[in-house]
């Protein structure tokens, strides 16, 4: 069995991004991805090597820590050689595949709609891989890793934003985020939020049960009208915030030194206080939360598509996303990965109740994603400005 390690999402910040405006219309065939932007449709030998660009953690090979390590038995398996890049944000990775110089990446729901409109990753024929079929289909043919019908990835693993509070402030756990918004003021100054533009989801998140006027139905989907209710809400919440975090380690020490009683957060950092001894709890508020949910995506440049979908099929194999999920600190993809873990129930492994009820980290584009075609929703560059203007 591996035991949850308390490592986190390390380095897992999601930073502004750049000026960004994307047209999906037709991207799934615009840019050369594969050959002409077509999936592969049958392979051939492996080629020896292949380059992964990865978040921290989740291509381990014994460099950073010898007991540690899913890669080596991938290079033993398939003769492909590994060299692993690590980056610090989805902005960065976006920037580096740009360069063509990777075959394959992780990439969160923030970066992986980018991908795909600027042509730099391929459509995956998933027929070709044995593991796919078992993962579960909750995370199958989604916006973030799906379009026109074609995936563009494999589901690696996924995690809720959860609501962190003290139990000593809040002797009965809170159902609601309004602890954190509409209630902040009982507990100023010791609220915590997640320091990125893509928490303006969720205060969209909120608004949707608690504004139902507002007709906002994805948290990634809102015209203007939405969108200045949810920023709004978040300059509201600025008065009562102690800090945003985005190393999960300091919203670890800002707990522990009672600085702050509630905020989002992950399971994980729960993990980490509780094995500290710690005084807090975590739960999934009525109105769901935002996510995350990282695709294994290839290069449309990639000159190693066999020992690249070599790497999607192995990692998505049962004990390999068992180890680097469990490692990251995040449920697997498939049921079968809990084979090889002992925590999957904490993380709701599997519970498709549970995980319905999460919003998944997905760009902001012009194109709504709700399917509206009479307004114009704001991008991610306009949430990206709104952030800043937030966070003072």
């Amino acid at each position: 069995m591996i035991r949850t390690m308390t490592r986190g999402r390390a380095a897992a910040v999601i930073a502004g991004a750049a000026a960004l405006s994307l047209v999906l219309a037709g991207c799934g065939t615009s840019n050369g991805g594969g050959k002409g932007g077509e999936a592969v449709e049958k392979l051939g030998e492996n080629e020896g090597k292949i380059s992964i660009l990865a978040w921290p953690a989740l291509a381990e090979d014994g460099t950073n820590d010898p007991s540690v390590d899913w890669v080596t038995p991938f290079e033993e398996a398939t003769g492909c050689q590994a060299e692993i890049k690590t980056f610090g944000t989805s902005d960065e990775a976006f920037s580096l595949m740009k360069t063509g110089s990777y075959d394959v990446v992780s990439a969160s729901g923030d970066a992986s709609l980018r991908m795909v409109a600027a042509g730099i990753v391929q459509p995956v024929n998933t027929d070709l891989l044995k593991n796919y079929d078992g993962i579960y289909d909750y995370l199958k043919d989604k916006p973030w890793n799906t379009v026109d019908g074609e995936s563009y990835g494999v589901p690696h693993g996924y995690g809720a934003n959860v609501l962190l509070y003290d139990k000593t402030a809040f002797p009965e756990a809170p159902t609601s985020w309004d602890v954190v918004f509409d209630k902040a003021s009982q507990n100023s100054g010791k609220i915590t939020a997640y320091d990125s533009p893509i928490y303006i989801a969720d205060a969209a998140v909120y608004l949707m049960a608690h504004q139902p006027e507002l007709g906002i139905e994805n948290p990634y989907s809102l015209d203007q009208k939405q969108f200045d209710a949810a920023v709004d809400l978040l300059k509201q919440q600025r008065a009562h915030v102690s800090e945003y975090w985005a190393d999960y380690l300091k919203e670890v020490q800002s707990f522990q030194s009672g600085a702050t009683v509630a905020g989002t957060s992950w399971q994980v950092i729960q993990n980490t206080l509780d094995a500290e001894g710690g005084n807090t709890a975590v739960t999934l508020p009525e109105e769901g939360a935002t996510g995350w949910s990282d695709t294994w995506m290839i290069s449309s440049k990639t000159e190693a598509p066999n020992c690249s979908y070599a790497w999607l099929d192995y990692i998505a194999s049962p004990e390999a996303n068992a180890a680097a999920t469990a490692y990251f600190g995040e449920a697997p993809s498939s049921q079968a990965a809990c084979d090889f873990r002992d925590d999957c129930e904490l993380y709701h492994a599997g519970d498709a109740e549970y995980a319905d009820q999460i919003w998944y980290w997905t760009t902001p584009i012009e194109e709504c994603l709700d399917g509206r075609t009479d307004v114009t929703c704001v991008d991610y560059a306009a949430w990206t400005k709104a952030w800043q203007e937030i966070k003072g």
